[in-house]
């Protein structure tokens, strides 16, 4: 937009979008109202002011005093008092009530003992928006509603932990699950027209695909203003293929979760899939967390297994599978009505966590019967004492050839039921065809003949997840092309062999895979190359020890 003379046009940085929305303004401030009602009389100032003090697309004009929330500190919680009645009030979160409500007093230990390890002082509290639009009403998936009748609780366990957790960091957390909500959030209208100011500007918001869309359908082109403060959930994964829009257009990868074009460190998964996404988790629920874990301390393993599956499909073509396991042990289930099980089954039918716990506590095999994939049970397995078979999945499942992946925007093949699980290996778990008698008579003859003790990955317990959230929201600024991390100074080259991708490497060695780091060790290994080119006529050779690298394609 022209310069007024009168008016000279401040800086931009940081407002890529000022400009244009000025040029906008200058041709549609008369189709609404509520522009006027805020000052804009077709003058460049008041397009500016509006732009800036009402809807932050400018900066604002030096010498204009915009009040803002003091900061504050983030002092960390020792109860859920404060969240509880913005639980209470959503019925949508009902079952993710429950379970915090059941797991406080371990939340509240993890974060008295990972202060007394870290320097959890001077860190800003930040205000942030919660909205799991899957779990609304108006998405119409109804997972909310099914939590209670066997329904899939991946999600919901993932939302509950991830609600402590900023809860528990002493953040400012505000709840959203419905769109009137949403809108009274953003919008922050009065008489129809937004405020001068949003009551709260969140420093982060936290949603996932259908919410995301959900906001972008309530404020329009304004959610761009938020872009970079998005975190989305994302059980699986979306991989670089289809998060840009051209490309998922060029190549035919259209489906209802890609072309989002975010940045991919954005997208928050369940498990470590891939190092372009970010790893979020969750805590996996024990009886040991319980206020009576003496009690299940001394609960008394049975000859018995538990089969992991509440609905009619989970079972259907693995009766002789079962059948097997039932010589060997006897078999309990949690299935719901609608599950032809074998007679001999002792079916509980769906039940609560806590008698969930006990069942594991009383049992040596968890099993797994191929689906559902990648849920939170098996680790809750591990946790209580039970060996868990991992039933294999050949050919590896995939959007190509599944209808549980068709759609999804990743090209990840599945080869067990529980992919993380896998990794962690004997004595805890244990890969089986569960079409092959051999390979689960041996498994079951191992497990029956040593003790298991429990076991927990660091990072799915309380202290784990706050340790993680905490340095992801100190740390992880996505909004920033200057800021980097981690440190440079925490790289440790791995050399891959060919065909080796950098996350499997980098686990060989017990590391992780940082892209971060990608650009720095390209640019030394550019360095490295010319060297090595004006060596050829100097004769100073590097040692072949020298250089320890990995090509990331």
């Amino acid at each position: 937009m022209k310069e007024d003379e009168n008016f000279p046009l401040p800086p931009m940085d940081g407002y890529p979008n000022c400009k244009e929305k000025l040029k906008w303004m200058k041709d549609m401030w008369r189709t609404d109202p509520c522009y006027s009602h805020h000052g804009v009389n077709g003058s460049l100032p008041s397009f500016f002011i509006y732009l800036s003090e009402v809807e932050s697309w400018c900066p604002v004009l030096p010498g204009r005093v915009v009040p803002t929330a003091a900061a504050e500190n983030s002092e960390k919680k020792e109860s859920f008092k404060g969240l509880y009645p913005s639980l209470a009030n959503k019925g949508q979160l009902r079952w993710i009530h429950q379970r915090i409500q059941s797991m406080e007093e371990v939340w509240v230990e993890a974060g008295r003992s990972l202060s007394a390890k870290y320097n959890l002082t001077e860190r800003t509290a930040k205000q942030i928006l919660v909205h799991p639009g899957a779990l609304t009403d108006e998405s119409g998936t109804r997972i909310a509603e099914g939590a209670f009748s066997g329904g899939p609780l991946g999600e919901q366990v993932q939302w509950s932990d991830l609600i402590a957790t900023l809860y528990i960091l002493g953040h400012h957390v505000h709840l959203s699950a419905s769109i009137p909500a949403l809108k009274a959030f953003l919008q922050g209208k009065t008489n129809g027209c937004p405020s001068r100011h949003l009551k709260v500007e969140p420093n982060l918001i936290y949603t996932d695909i259908v919410g995301l869309r959900q906001i972008q359908e309530v404020i329009g082109s304004s959610w761009i203003k938020y872009k970079c403060i998005f975190r989305i959930l994302d059980t699986f994964g979306t991989e670089p293929d289809f998060n840009h829009p051209d490309w998922v257009k060029k190549h035919h990868l259209h489906g209802p979760f890609g072309g989002l074009n975010m940045t991919l460190l954005q997208f928050y998964t369940m498990f470590p899939h891939t190092p372009d996404n970010t790893f979020l988790g969750f805590v996996v629920q024990h009886q040991l967390m319980s206020k009576e874990s003496e009690q299940f301390k001394s609960t008394k393993r049975q000859n018995q297994a538990l089969v992991y599956g509440k609905r009619a499909t989970f079972w259907q073509g693995k009766e002789a599978y079962v059948d097997l396991i039932h010589k060997y042990l006897d078999v309990h289930g949690t299935a719901d009505n609608t599950a032809a099980i074998p007679s001999y089954v002792k079916n509980h039918g769906i039940i609560k966590g806590h008698d969930v716990q006990t069942l594991l506590r009383q049992s040596k095999v968890f099993v797994g019967l191929g689906i559902p994939l990648e849920g939170p049970a098996p680790l809750e397995a591990l946790a209580n004492g039970c060996a868990f078979l991992n039933p294999k999945i050949q050919p590896p499942l995939s959007r190509l050839n599944s209808e549980i992946f068709k759609g999804k925007p990743t090209i990840r093949e599945v080869t067990s039921q529980h992919p993380y699980a896998e990794a962690i290996g004997e004595p805890y778990v244990w890969m089986v065809d569960i079409h092959n008698e051999t390979e689960v008579k041996r498994a079951l003859t191992a497990i029956l003949n040593q003790t298991i003790e429990p076991y927990l990955p660091y990072e799915f317990s309380c202290e784990g997840m706050l340790q993680r959230v905490n340095v992801l929201i100190e740390k992880q600024d996505l909004c920033s092309s200057t800021r980097s991390w981690p440190p440079f100074s925490a790289l440790q080259v791995v050399k891959a062999e060919a065909g080796t991708s950098c996350k499997k490497a980098c686990q060989r060695m017990g590391l992780i895979c940082e892209p971060a780091f990608f650009p720095n060790l390209n640019k030394l290994m550019r360095n490295m190359k010319s060297f090595c080119e004006m060596s050829k006529y100097t004769g100073n050779l590097l040692p072949p020890s020298a250089v320890c690298f990995y090509n990331h394609h």
